[in-house]
């Protein structure tokens, strides 16, 4: 599954937005470090579903929206200088090696100071925060091709090519490849074979660019000074308030309300079965769904699938005819898949010999043959023929 991270100061609001997507039972409280070792669990992205245009049920998606499952850390609070071992250390940075990209959650009240003191709304600047977490992961990158250059320079003789090789290899683990060495070189204008440590700190920014894209989400937005608002607004960030999130889920899993993550409202179940403070809350949750078109939480989680990762969702089926598995179900699965992926990308998605068997693949709507280098499209459902069974 793909994963993303939650990171950022401490007390910004990460294990509150952690907790209102995955609903997992995590310690929230009011002061920095609540959050030591990372949180795991399981968040939705949410996209409609084909079988509300096929006139199906599926039995899959929840009124005609489908949940695709993606993969959630939430990373203990990172401060400035944690690449120097400031704070709990390098051990989060750590962390965000296995995501595929970050929400970078941030405190856009201005209410919690650099390291999540509160200091009360306004009384800090959020952009502070917007820059300080490339920076942090800028120099963690760099400390790593630190420890490595003197090889590095050693090993490739003078000879560029090697130590773009070098310097790839050093980041395998971050998906980067001697190309994309190459082409920040080009970009930067750096001259590799005369370049010391410190001339390439902008060399490793481009490498966090490329391994892990990050979307800025501000939280707290029903706490945010008006005078912040159009600042932050410029950053085309994502505004959330994971509190409201986090009690709405909580009250319509008590089935007070009726709510869908990501809906820009909310009904109402019995407003007589409410207390009057639950009802305050919610008329208070009201006015920040109207600002925001919802929440964000779930906002925020579907820009970082669609738009930061760019993938798509493909829905693979055995019978073409009645858009179903052998078991009769009806659009059993739902794959997330980069853009520009073929149904010879959804065969090895599905299984690896069903990859390698793979002979052609049969669009489910048009009953049309595919070939395998066919560029699938948002929504599609198809059928892959393998000789593998």
């Amino acid at each position: 599954m793909i994963t993303l991270a939650l990171s950022g100061k401490p007390n910004c609001g990460k294990s509150t937005f952690f907790k209102a997507a995955t609903m997992a039972n995590v310690e929230i409280a009011n002061y920095p470090f609540t959050t030591i070792n990372p949180n795991f669990g399981v968040a939705y992205v949410r996209t409609p579903c084909p079988c509300k245009d096929l006139h199906l049920t599926c039995g899959h998606c929840t009124e005609g929206s489908r949940f695709v499952a993606v993969n959630l850390i939430d990373v203990a609070g990172l401060v400035p200088d944690a690449h120097k071992g400031k704070g709990l250390g390098n051990q989060f940075l750590d962390n965000l090696r296995q995501a595929d990209a970050i929400l970078h959650i941030i405190d856009a009240s201005g209410g919690t100071d650099s390291e999540g003191n509160p200091v009360g709304a306004g009384n800090h600047d959020p952009m502070e925060d917007i820059r300080f977490l490339t920076y942090e992961m800028t120099m963690w990158v760099h400390g790593i091709l630190d420890k490595h250059w003197t090889r590095i320079s050693r090993m490739s003789q003078g000879k560029g090519t090697a130590i773009q090789q070098g310097i790839a290899e050093t980041f395998t683990g971050l998906g980067i490849k001697m190309e994309d060495i190459r082409d920040i070189e080009l970009k930067l204008k750096i001259d590799l074979v005369h370049a010391t440590i410190e001339d390439l700190i902008p060399l490793c920014a481009e490498i966090v660019k490329i391994s892990k894209p990050m979307l800025v989400v501000g939280n707290k937005f029903d706490e945010m000074p008006e005078s912040l608002h159009s600042k932050l607004a410029e950053q085309q960030i994502s505004f959330a308030s994971a509190a409201s999130e986090l009690a709405l889920r909580a009250a319509a899993n008590a089935h007070l309300v009726h709510y869908l993550p990501g809906d820009p409202e909310f009904r109402i179940v019995n407003e007589g079965s409410l207390t009057p403070a639950q009802k305050a809350g919610l008329t208070k949750i009201t006015e920040v769904m109207k600002k925001c078109k919802g929440t964000g939480v779930q906002q925020a989680i579907n820009r970082a699938i669609f738009e930061l990762l760019d993938m798509i969702v493909v829905y693979p089926v055995e019978d073409e005819n009645h858009y179903c598995n052998k078991k009769g179900e009806v659009l059993p699965d739902a794959f997330l898949m980069k853009r520009g992926s073929t149904p010879h990308d959804v065969a090895y998605q599905v299984h690896t010999d069903i990859g390698k068997g793979f002979l052609y693949a049969v669009d489910a709507r048009t009953k049309m043959r595919i070939k395998e280098n066919h560029t699938l499209k948002d929504g599609d459902i198809i059928k892959i023929v393998s000789t593998a069974k």
